[in-house]
């Protein structure tokens, strides 16, 4: 006969749901990102370089292959979206590929500034840049900094959703990964044929195991979704990628390079039911700009990127409605960590760089949409606006992933699926009440280009 624990407390497993299985991948190999099969199943990418020789080794031959003047570093280098499109048309005309420096936005590596000349119609995007490599796990990065390298396929994917002759763009940006509901009604359907009291005999790894197993498999895949752009974008791969491993940190199955408060260490298991679920998802900092009184210069200010949470509660019929906007303690702890970490973090952590600047790219893209720059210039973006002509929609459009299951026991509560994403709403930026008044410096920054210095085919200069 099963003794009962003490005071005879409901039981208790603390697990969250999240992506995919592979807490018990080696610790000597690095994460590096994530792969979309043909199918659109979403998985976990690794790579190691244990002696750091391979990544040496390219780094050595980028320096060889790039020009001295893109491989200087710069503190804030100048492109012209328009001049840049006709080198590329020159390129296609002659049945040549965009060059590296074109593809990689000339090693910039963050947008920090947006100026319009009304005179020669350009249109500049300006910001920190610096030579670049492709590491191990085929990502662009910076040769000094490490920090992420901007790609043109990016920007053009938020130009579109910004494009000429329109009003406005998508109502959102962004992706979900999430249950099915009728995963989560099998879900609670499990649940409901535990006990509800715990014994000592349950305190133990084989039957948390049975319940991790358990909830896996009548979950079943998890379901991603794209909106506001084509899924078969690296855009739309680096919101996944993102809200896939954000998740990981928040139930402890990621150890990131920064420390971060995860939602595992600190969530008290006695307030949260026994059929919640946490959602966590990302959104801009849209009091991220300031712009000149003229309306000719905008600095991207701020961190960029917030992240927040809630509660929601799983009825039978494995629907969902919002318990608490706020979110438990626990939850509390990890987001707000997590955005006042951000920063630190995208400096060491690939993805998390992307989802920033991706983001800023949207920004400027509907701002630039707004102020019609595109009219004033007389520009409609014949090449860049053309999927026949620039194709971006090249990769595998993520469809599922694997449901992920990590449990400890702490308390008596069972800690359920963990959903949200990524949610732009970009114009939001562009309203009065987020926008700053531009204290003079990019106004300033703006008068200090000389475009007339410009040699015939120049579209990027320092």
């Amino acid at each position: 006969m099963r003794q009962p624990l003490a005071r005879a407390r409901p039981w208790g497993v603390m697990c969250a749901l999240v992506l995919a299985s592979f807490a018990s991948q080696a610790q000597a190999q690095t994460l590096a990102g994530v792969l979309v099969s043909p199918e659109g199943v979403l998985r976990i990418r690794y790579e190691k370089d244990l002696t750091g020789e391979q990544t040496k080794l390219r780094i050595a031959a980028a320096k060889t292959s790039l020009n001295a003047d893109v491989q200087a570093k710069s503190p804030m280098r100048k492109i012209s979206l328009q001049r840049l499109e006709r080198a590329i048309a020159q390129q296609l005309d002659s049945d040549r590929r965009p060059s590296d420096e074109m593809r990689y936005l000339a090693g910039l590596t963050r947008i920090q500034h947006v100026f319009f000349y009304p005179d020669s119609g350009d249109i500049v995007i300006a910001g920190p840049a610096e030579g670049w490599y492709v590491d191990l796990a085929d990502r662009v990065v910076g040769i000094q900094s490490g920090r992420a390298i901007l790609e043109l396929q990016d920007l053009i994917v938020a130009l579109r959703a910004y494009r000429p002759g329109a009003m406005g763009g998508p109502r959102t940006i962004g992706c979900s990964i999430d249950a099915t509901k009728e995963g989560l009604a099998a879900m609670n359907s499990f649940l409901n044929k535990l006990p509800r009291v715990a014994d000592a005999s349950m305190a133990t790894e084989e039957y948390a195991n049975f319940i991790v197993d358990g909830l896996r498999t009548n979950l079943g895949m998890q379901k991603v979704s794209v909106h506001g752009i084509s899924p078969k974008t690296h855009f739309a791969q680096i919101m996944v990628e993102a809200d896939y491993r954000m998740k990981l940190i928040g139930i402890g199955l990621e150890t990131p390079p920064v420390k971060i408060t995860s939602y595992v260490d600190k969530a008290d298991p006695t307030s949260v039911a026994r059929n919640g679920m946490q959602r966590w998802w990302f959104v801009p900092d849209y009091n991220c700009l300031k712009v000149s009184e003229d309306e000719l210069a905008l600095e991207l200010v701020g961190n960029a990127v917030k992240l927040m949470g809630e509660d929601e509660m799983v009825s039978a019929d494995g629907s969902r409605h919002v318990a608490s906007r706020q979110g438990n303690r626990g939850s509390q702890a990890f987001v707000t960590s997590f955005t006042q970490q951000y920063p630190q973090l995208a400096a060491k952590s690939y993805c998390y760089a992307q989802l920033r600047n991706i983001i800023d790219m949207a920004v400027v893209a509907a701002f630039i949409q707004k102020h019609d720059y595109y009219g004033r210039s007389n520009w409609d973006m014949p090449i860049f606006s053309n999927e026949e002509k620039y194709q971006v929609e090249t990769y595998n459009a993520p469809v599922e992933v694997e449901t992920a299951v990590v449990h400890r026991w702490k308390g008596s509560q069972l800690m359920t699926p963990v959903g949200g994403g990524v949610t732009l709403h970009p114009e939001q930026a562009l309203l009065s009440q987020n926008v700053g008044k531009d204290d003079g410096r990019a106004a300033k920054a703006r008068e200090s280009v000389k475009l007339d210095k410009l040699a015939a085919g120049q579209w990027w200069w320092d």
